[in-house]
């Protein structure tokens, strides 16, 4: 067990890091409003959030993450260019079985992170070599993705509207997806709806249950996706190599898929940049699915550094949120990315060494 002092520590040489990259200190506060925010995270952190009820203001949970507080903060205050650092606790549920595993993660840890608003187009490749330099001695294993590369795929797809809303919403949970991908694959099963004369029942009102029926009717005159959509996308979601690799593997599929050429082309361009860092990308992992089982606001970008343990998480994780700034800017937009280290696993790491 590492004491929490040397966690702290290590969390306050990041943090100095941090801050000699040109980013100001902040500290959201711990307790947050659930309502506004528990959206914002995806089923994940929903379901692991500490939640409880304040009699004034209503739902309050414990900071789950640092990053939604400190856009939410950003953006009430404008759109403009900035850099920000933070070192504290973050609270998440993390066994949610009835056994008590033999090695049970903690339920509330550090994290100190790194958030840059930016329109500059090598932001990326900056923050990515910024973590990539502050744990460098630890010898992790760097891993990337774009979450972008597939959301244009799923969209390239020929699908009604509604079909490719669905499996959009469900990219991050990969079992759902591919169930409701083999279900658009194969013909559809009508449905009878015969008139009825009594009342409805249930929580949805008669137009909701309406426009339902007449959405599953819709649904079931339309033909089956072609198994060669499918093979495709099984394609680029199981692609994994070193960066090298990867990218003449994404051209190949973009000659199959052209939805995903503008992200490939993003995608080539970043990898120039992380280069131009001093990285050597034939030890960098592309992983295309990267990013489909963490948090749900990542739409670009995304990247990790593993320790390789087994049960462990990410040492550090980050990634790509432009369309958190738009949700929460009312009306104001800048592109954004940014990451967090767990100090916690950092010190561990370099007790063993």
């Amino acid at each position: 067990m590492i004491p929490k002092q040397e966690k702290q520590a290590v969390g306050q040489r990041l943090l100095a890091e941090f801050r000699a990259a040109g980013a100001v200190e902040v500290a959201p506060d711990i307790l947050l409003p659930a309502e506004s925010l528990l959206d914002l995270y995806g089923e994940d952190i929903r379901a692991r959030a500490y939640v409880t009820s304040d009699p004034i203001r209503g739902e309050m949970m414990l900071r789950p993450d640092f990053t939604v507080p400190v856009v939410q903060a950003h953006m009430s205050n404008g759109a403009e260019p900035a850099r920000y650092c933070y070192l504290g606790e973050v609270f998440r549920k993390q066994d949610m079985g009835d056994t008590r595993p033999a090695n049970p993660r903690d339920n509330e840890y550090l994290q100190c992170g790194f958030e840059l608003f930016t329109r500059d187009p090598g932001a990326d490749a900056e923050v990515f070599a910024l973590f990539h330099r502050a744990l460098a001695p630890l010898e992790l294993r760097a891993e990337i993705g774009d979450m972008g590369l597939l959301l244009d795929a799923v969209a390239g797809l020929p699908l009604t509207q509604v079909r490719a809303e669905a499996l959009m919403h469900h990219i991050w949970r990969p079992g759902r997806f591919a169930r409701l991908l083999a279900r658009f694959s194969a013909p559809a099963v009508a449905r009878d709806f015969p008139p009825g004369t009594g009342a409805w029942s249930g929580l949805r009102s008669d137009a909701e249950m309406t426009r339902r029926i007449v959405r599953l009717q819709a649904d079931a005159a339309v033909p089956p996706l072609s198994p060669i959509w499918t093979e495709r996308l099984d394609r680029l979601f199981s692609l994994r190599a070193p960066a090298t690799e990867a990218l003449p593997a994404l051209r190949d599929l973009a000659a199959d898929m052209p939805a995903i050429a503008d992200a490939v082309t993003r995608i080539e361009a970043r990898l120039r940049a992380i280069a131009a860092q001093g990285i050597d990308l034939s030890q960098v992992v592309f992983d295309a699915s990267h990013g489909r089982d963490t948090l749900e606001y990542y739409d670009g970008f995304t990247f990790s550094f593993q320790a390789g343990r087994q049960g462990w998480p990410p040492v550090a994780s980050g990634g790509r949120y432009d369309a958190l700034t738009r949700v929460l800017g009312k009306g104001r937009e800048i592109p954004a990315v940014g990451g967090i280290v767990r100090p916690g696993l950092v010190a561990e790491l370099e007790g063993a060494r």
